[in-house]
């Protein structure tokens, strides 16, 4: 069954010759970015962000269940990006005007930065998230908005409660989210994933990464820990 749009596409069209101004400013700051990443500097941190997301997840049985959870949660959110109006509307001449889904926005940029993050892991993740958008695309098609959006919300309410679970009963602290949201649905998915690499494959990004993270997570504490003396105090 096709979008309800589909008969009546938004009014807006874009010049294939000239990206809109929101793609611009993305490409520039992908572009940045990606200058800072060598090296593992800037935004591009790996020790640092890892070092963030692995201070809340230490306790095994947590960490299980986020590695069965996190990529169901965004397997399913990209279903329903399927079934929201086309991001970018490109006419082509002498056939139907070439259309970008948010779906395959989403999927691409998460693979973009998984692959500026860590090449060889970050690949391998860029590969889940295209597999995703191609996976969803089909089952999106066969459902139907009206009984997807039922199988989506029974699955991330189920996820989201196992991942509470996790931290509440396990883990005894709150999970990341509510410190740094965004990254916390940004790179959950790769962070779950190099750390089953890590487990099964005894895989690191380069030499003496994780004894560089656990010194983070160490230094962090220490810092948290004075923070919360100065506040008593």
């Amino acid at each position: 069954m096709p979008p309800p749009w589909h008969n009546s596409p938004p009014s807006f069209t874009t010049d294939i010759r000239r990206p809109p101004k929101f793609l611009q400013k993305m490409q520039f700051k992908m572009i940045s970015m990606a200058s800072m990443g060598n090296g593992g500097r800037g935004l591009f941190d790996l020790e640092k962000h890892f070092a963030f997301y692995a201070a809340y997840h230490t306790n095994p049985i947590n960490v299980l269940i986020h590695m069965l959870f996190v990529w169901p949660i965004f397997f399913t959110f990209v279903v329903l990006l399927h079934f929201t109006p086309p991001l970018i509307r490109l006419p082509v001449p002498f056939s139907d005007d070439l259309s970008i889904s948010s779906a395959f926005g989403v999927a691409f940029v998460y693979a973009l930065f998984y692959v500026l993050f860590d090449r060889k892991a970050g690949s391998l993740a860029a590969l889940l998230c295209m597999l995703c958008w191609l996976a969803t695309r089909a089952l999106a098609r066969r459902l139907g908005f009206s009984l997807a959006w039922k199988v989506v919300l029974a699955v991330q309410l189920f996820c989201w409660t196992g991942q509470f679970i996790g931290h509440g009963i396990f883990e005894k602290r709150s999970p990341a989210l509510l410190d740094n949201l965004s990254q916390a649905f940004l790179m959950a998915p790769f962070f779950v994933l190099l750390e089953a690499l890590r487990d099964f494959f005894g895989y690191e990004p380069y030499p003496d990464f994780y004894a560089n993270v656990q010194a983070k997570i160490k230094a962090n504490r220490k810092a948290q820990q004075r923070n919360k003396h100065k506040f008593c105090a």
